[in-house]
């Protein structure tokens, strides 16, 4: 099953989402569920972002996951960017159980 991209003016809003997440929650675009699902990604993606930091401590496993969120970041990006409300691999399942 394919999913319709949902271009329109919020798609800027939903990147801005994956550089700080809160910035979309300041303006009108926070009533948007499109903005919301990608909000709740990218603060997903800062708290891996987070303990990535931590857990660069340790040589190879720290680069490794530094790595891992890296690519996600750029993945939701590009979702964000093509319209698409796709998790982000390993971590998106968790956005879901945020509520803003």
């Amino acid at each position: 099953m394919e999913e319709t991209p949902k271009k329109g003016k919020n798609t800027g809003m939903a990147i801005v989402a994956y550089f700080l997440f809160f910035v979309p929650l300041l303006t009108d675009a926070k009533n948007d569920p499109f903005v919301k699902y990608h909000v709740k990604q990218g603060l997903v993606l800062f708290i891996a972002g987070i303990i990535a930091g931590f857990v660069s401590w340790f040589p190879i496993i720290g680069w490794i996951i530094g790595i891992l969120v890296f690519v996600d970041w750029i993945i939701g990006i590009v979702n964000a960017a093509n319209g698409q409300e796709k998790p982000i691999p390993l971590i998106g399942q968790f956005a879901e159980k945020f509520n803003i």
